[in-house]
């Protein structure tokens, strides 16, 4: 076996991609409306590289992505001075800077060029970060919501350093002081479980998904989507997620007046393998309004190519669900990375 085919088999158990639910593992039993399914990455290996899929990034496609992703100058005025109302700056993938009344708070934060454990394999961004970790204003709050590589990035984390308060499902606290952040600093979560910082209620709220960083800690460490509230501001960030029509309306239902949420839209393709764990469009309308969102914004999608489809396919898909479901231009916003919007609570 040549030792690219070794790399990319280690790339497809350690990345994000998919590997087993509901294995064994300390939080395996938190997926109370999925079938357990026996998937793994040997699996996704097999339909990855030799199944019938055939992934964008194997087609002339690819090479017309980025101009299908727009990204712009972020604004680093507007970031260190922002204005007297909520705004949000999507920053690639799940990666968010939400600021209101003095206080920032960034979401899943990666800002490297791969996905991956390694420097030299694994999916890698389509275009350029939209900015370096030290152009950010002071974070006061990183919010985790899972362990996976493009949603936990050690590099990304390094940068921003121990004195920001990171919050975090249960099973991950250890990671974080490995490295050296202060255990005060680190504040590790349960689903519905709230805490009050300053201004900012957290409260970590259920998803459907799973957990690894590599082949020995399946599901050791919790999932989540979280909800905030920064003053006057409500804002759910999904994280990533399967769809049920369950925990989502529960959440909905014990927050009423979500203003803005971050819902993901890609990586769902082939859905034979990627439903249990990633939305497509369509689902994340239905999330849109089982939470009763004012306005949501389109994430995990554009930034590196995690599953078969393509960027063109993404936003045809999600054309479709909002002409079927009738859903109103504030339904799954597509922002530019790199772009800032304001909202009114």
């Amino acid at each position: 076996m040549r030792w690219w085919i070794i790399v990319v088999l280690a790339v497809a158990v350690l990345v994000t991609a998919c590997s087993a639910m509901n294995s064994p593992g300390r939080f395996a039993d938190r997926n109370p409306y999925l079938e357990p399914k026996d998937t793994n990455a040997i699996d996704f290996f097999k339909m990855r590289w030799f199944g019938d899929e055939v992934w964008a990034d194997q087609q002339a496609e690819l090479a017309e992505q980025p101009d299908l992703v727009p990204q712009q100058a972020v604004d680093l005025t507007l970031l260190q001075s922002p204005t007297t109302t909520p705004q949000i700056t999507w920053l690639g993938h799940a990666t968010f800077l939400l600021q209101h009344n003095g206080v920032n708070v960034l979401t899943d934060p990666i800002l490297t060029d791969r996905a991956s454990p390694f420097r030299f394999a694994g999916p890698e961004r389509l275009q350029p970060a939209p900015l370096e970790v030290a152009e950010l204003p002071p974070i006061d709050l990183v919010i985790i919501s899972h362990n996976h590589y493009d949603h936990l990035d050690t590099a990304t984390i390094t940068a921003l350093g121990p004195d920001v308060t990171y919050l975090v499902p249960l099973g991950l606290t250890e990671w974080f002081t490995d490295l050296g952040i202060p255990t005060e600093n680190v504040h590790a979560f349960d689903w519905w479980q709230a805490q009050q910082f300053d201004s900012v209620t957290a409260t970590a709220t259920p998803s459907q998904h799973w957990s690894a960083r590599s082949l020995w800690d399946k599901n050791d460490s919790l999932w989540v989507s979280w909800h905030l509230t920064i003053d006057d501001w409500q804002v759910w960030f999904a994280g990533d997620t399967g769809y049920n029509e369950v925990q989502f309306k529960e959440i909905g239902s014990k927050f009423p007046d979500i203003d803005d949420a971050l819902v993901p839209i890609g990586a769902y393709l082939p859905r034979w393998f990627m439903q249990p764990q990633h939305i497509n469009p369509a689902e994340a309308v239905l999330m849109h309004n089982d939470i009763g969102a004012a306005r949501s914004y389109a994430m995990h999608w554009g930034t590196y190519q995690l599953a078969a489809e393509g960027l063109a396919q993404t936003k045809r898909d999600l054309s479709d669900a909002r002409q079927t479901y009738q859903a109103s231009e504030d339904t799954l916003r597509l922002l530019a990375i790199g772009e800032t919007v304001t909202v009114t609570p």
